[in-house]
């Protein structure tokens, strides 16, 4: 999933998730009303999709921070050892 998510095996409603997270990091002026309602007609909840916007934004803030303040960010192995510890643990 990491890699391609569009071609992972994971549930359709994520996978529409994360590609309007990825035009939403993109091309955030190209995203519009009928992009939300795509998500809702997937069945996603209007939390859910509000909920995935608010982390999108953070990560998006926490990013730009980091870049412009010259913030130590870890390294792919940092992150891939969290994100499995993510998938196995949750946010426990």
């Amino acid at each position: 999933m990491l890699e391609d998510h569009e071609s992972a095996p994971i549930s359709d409603k994520l996978r529409a998730t994360l590609s309007f997270l990825k035009k939403l990091t993109l091309t955030p002026t190209d995203v519009g009303p009928d992009d939300i309602r795509a998500l809702l007609d997937h069945g996603i909840s209007r939390e859910a999709v509000r909920d995935a916007i608010y982390v999108c934004y953070l990560f998006s803030l926490y990013d730009r921070l980091a870049d412009a303040l010259g913030w130590d960010v870890p390294g792919p192995a940092v992150f891939e050892a969290s994100a499995k510890n993510l998938l196995t643990r949750g946010y426990r």
